[in-house]
């Protein structure tokens, strides 16, 4: 992890089609989710569970839409946290930086709990920690999972899923299939809960929307990748629901925390638990790795603004590694593998991830009157609606950090002294990521005309703009936060595979 070297306004070569896009997609989607996923929403939406995974799913699509054409019009690094800045007002842009880290925060907490989990279920908590300290070490001495990793992990769990579908079929556990939960409520509120918990095992699907500079005809090559590997993805995720809903029940699986690894072991295949336990530890370590990575290049961005302590954004070291935001963020996460468990975790995550889009789908509205409004209205709407019907205790949690994140960040912005004494001489080696001070967004100039897609123009017919200040750090999330980079750390992923955080070709909530 380093700082860009990179001219400003460099451009990536155009090299890939739609099936390299929709590749790029499935890495970012395929991950530890999968495994701790279906349980909790199996919990509250019962013989539901396929239409909640629907509804995740359209939810899911309705947001790489909304991002996907944001992408287009603002092609540069910072995702949500450049939309709602440039579209909605800066105190909207620190919310949604601010609901981002949150949210990944608790996704990294998941693949820490859930390696416990899996592998060592008696002391999850107690493995999930030294998997933090690992993460910890790792990313300090500046190494991450590269792209041939995380899609060798990919491989592996599609070929271990398909395994497993087939021996809920063939060799199903010799149970009675339970009946729904006490917990499970069978209504709209049980579904939307469902897809609530879901959604999480989908992240890293606007993954595909940052590749705007890197694929031929990005117009019309990146939605068509993000609907075939949405439906790829969703037609894996309904096999899996389905073996479980036919051989085990939904009550079965609600009362599981490591489902398809103890679904296996009952099943007249019973070699295939311990495979499961291997398959799912690696993803969910590889996602934690990756996650951690993510939400530091979030935190170092917000403190280059100022909506965070300046320390934070500091570099030091032979890697460049900013320690102070890689310390804090591993801190924050054992405390939640401390405090909280799988479910509450994976609510914590959605709940602020969903914010996050919220404001995405917001900003997207804003960019041409007309039908082109209808689906960023759903995505909005949508969002808001899975987010409130989560378990009321990741709601609280998630309304208090918020609000409070987003009053302090805005009045620490709004407050401080702006001089250049404070901010420092970007000519000179500060030891941070950035030689852009941090006192205002970077400028942003009118984009290609050739690359402008008609439909994303504004209603007064402005052009998309490109960022062209220096210290920009390319990936898709804040800084490049979700699930690649160049400086973009996967952090897409909550369960997805995310990528390498060392380029912007590689491939995480």
């Amino acid at each position: 992890m380093h700082a860009t070297d990179d001219p400003v306004g460099s451009a990536l070569p155009r090299r890939l089609g739609l099936g390299g896009a929709t590749v790029v997609g499935l890495a970012a989607m395929l991950g530890a989710g999968v495994f701790v996923a279906f349980a909790p929403a199996a919990a509250v939406a019962g013989e539901l569970l396929l239409l909640s995974l629907l509804v995740a799913a359209l939810l899911a699509a309705a947001n790489a839409h909304s991002s996907a054409r944001l992408a287009v019009r603002y092609p540069t690094s910072g995702g949500t946290y450049v939309y709602a800045r440039e579209r909605l007002g800066l105190p909207w842009g620190h919310l949604a930086g601010w609901a981002f880290m949150v949210g990944k925060t608790a996704s990294c907490a998941v693949m820490a709990l859930t390696v416990g989990a899996y592998l060592w279920p008696e002391n999850e908590t107690i493995l999930g920690l030294l998997v933090v300290l690992g993460a910890l070490v790792l990313n300090l001495q500046g190494i991450t999972r590269s792209a041939q990793a995380a899609a060798v992990i990919v491989g592996l769990v599609l070929l271990v899923l398909g395994c497993f579908v087939v021996a809920m079929f063939l060799a199903p556990p010799d149970v009675v299939a339970e009946a729904e939960p006490e917990t499970a409520r069978s209504s709209v509120w049980g579904v939307l809960q469902g897809a609530g918990f879901l959604f999480f095992a989908f992240a890293g699907f606007a993954r595909v929307a940052t590749l705007g500079e890197e694929v031929r005809s990005p117009g019309r090559t990146i939605p068509r990748a993000i609907g075939l590997s949405l439906a790829v993805v969703l037609a894996v995720y309904a096999t899996v629901a389905l073996a479980f809903t036919t051989s085990v029940g939904v009550g079965w699986l609600a009362a599981r925390v490591a489902p398809l690894a103890e679904a296996a072991e009952i099943s007249g295949w019973s070699w295939l638990g311990s495979v499961l336990r291997f398959t799912a530890g690696v993803a969910a370590a590889g996602a934690l790795l990756a996650l951690t990575l993510g939400v530091t290049r979030t935190v170092v961005a917000m403190a280059r603004d100022h909506h965070l302590p300046r320390q934070l954004a500091r570099v030091e070291g032979t890697h460049a590694v900013p320690r102070a935001a890689v310390l804090a963020v591993c801190i924050a996460v054992a405390v939640l593998v401390l405090l909280a468990d799988v479910r509450a975790s994976i609510g914590v995550s959605s709940f602020c991830v969903l914010v996050y889009y919220a404001l995405a789908n917001a900003s997207a509205w804003t960019l041409a009157p007309g039908a082109t409004r209808v689906v960023p209205a759903v995505g909005l709407l949508g969002c808001l609606a899975v987010a409130v019907v989560l378990p009321w205790e990741s709601v609280l949690f998630g309304v208090l950090v918020l609000g409070i994140g987003a009053f302090v960040g805005w009045f620490r912005h709004t407050t401080r002294d702006a001089s250049p004494a404070e901010l420092g001489d970007p000519a000179t080696d500060d030891g941070e990521l950035s030689s852009t001070p941090a006192s205002t967004p970077p400028p942003l100039a009118p984009a290609d005309a050739d690359e402008v897609d008609p439909d994303l123009l504004d209603a007064s017919g402005t052009t998309p703009l490109r960022e062209t200040g220096a210290g920009g750090v390319r990936g898709d999330d804040v800084s490049g936060a979700h699930g690649d980079d160049a400086g973009g750390a996967p952090g897409d992923d909550a369960g997805g595979t995310g990528g390498d955080g060392t380029g912007p070709e590689a491939l995480d909530r």
